[in-house]
């Protein structure tokens, strides 16, 4: 494990900058189903900061199951797990006046992904676990060094 520390470190950074960058644009998505400019702009925001924690995570957790060997199928399939297990956990914790104020919208989409803290945090899982999956297979494929085979 502490060959790794520096790249841990590195794949930590990393994975944050992408999990920014890919949790801002999935933000941004979601926000546009309010269909304002502050549902937006609360999207980018909420994403960029949900999304270079996972992504700071992810990259940390895929050091530690692949390695330099791992690859690309290592780190996304790390991703999904960590993402999806992330994101169940903190959908939990949303509280009810921001659900209630999501769903004062009347906006049929919104209404029912938020309609109660079960479905909140399975969107929220699926969110980040899409995130995860993007900087995983990143941050596995850029650690990976090819074996050179004998003959």
């Amino acid at each position: 494990m502490a060959e790794n520390k520096g790249l841990r470190v590195k794949s930590s950074l990393y994975g944050s900058a992408l999990g920014a960058l890919f949790g801002a644009l999935l933000g941004a998505a979601t926000g546009a189903l309010s269909a304002s400019w502050a549902g937006i702009q609360f999207g980018i925001l909420a994403g960029l900061l949900f999304g270079a924690l996972t992504g700071a995570l992810t990259g940390i957790f895929t050091v530690w199951t692949s390695g330099t060997t791992g690859g690309v199928s290592m780190g996304a399939y790390t991703g999904m797990a960590f993402g999806a297990i992330l994101g169940g956990m903190l959908g939990i914790f949303i509280p009810t006046s921001f659900r209630v104020a999501v769903a004062s919208l009347n906006i049929l989409v919104l209404q029912v992904l938020t309609q109660g803290r079960f479905e909140t945090a399975v969107l929220l899982s699926f969110l980040l676990s899409l995130v995860a999956t993007f900087v995983g297979a990143w941050v596995g494929g850029k650690n990976l060094i090819s074996r050179k085979m004998k003959k």
